[in-house]
């Protein structure tokens, strides 16, 4: 009896099993999710697209994770892209930054966060959402004032 305690409370101390994943193909904005989550830059409307797309690739850059802005809302941390690695420090999407991709991978979500690993961007439709219009191409208060 004593060692089937001993195993149980050796199993309840396991770490939880990865979650199984389900094949998804999604379409959405690759976006920088630090300027997204935090809001530094704005609202979620004007972390998108043209018109955050030369800080989307600073950030990307500097190693801040890309995201999937699906087109229903839902947000995927991407954490793997293709054969690809090293897909975490986001440089390795900089080519896609803002862009408007469909997807097909492995989706996952654990303690309320969604990621996606990705097997292969299916097609890339470019940077569609034309905001810059809007916001302008680099926000107000990142320019610096003129020194005297």
């Amino acid at each position: 009896m004593r060692k089937l305690l001993i195993l149980l409370a050796s199993v309840a101390a396991l770490p939880a099993m990865a979650a199984e994943g389900t094949r998804i193909q999604v379409k959405g904005e690759i976006i920088d999710t630090w300027c997204y989550y935090s809001g530094v830059m704005g609202g979620p409307d004007a972390v998108v697209g043209s018109a955050h797309h030369t800080c989307a690739l600073w950030c990307s850059a500097g190693g801040i994770p890309v995201g999937l802005l699906a087109d229903d809302g839902t947000v995927y941390m991407v954490i793997k892209t293709g054969d690809d690695t090293e897909s975490a420090g986001g440089d390795t999407l900089l080519k896609l930054a803002s862009n408007t991709v469909e997807a097909d991978g492995i989706a996952y979500e654990r303690d309320g966060i969604n990621y996606l690993v990705v097997s292969r961007v299916v097609r890339d439709l470019g940077i569609t959402n034309l905001n810059h219009k809007d916001y302008g191409p680099v926000p107000g208060f990142a320019i610096p004032e003129p020194q005297e």
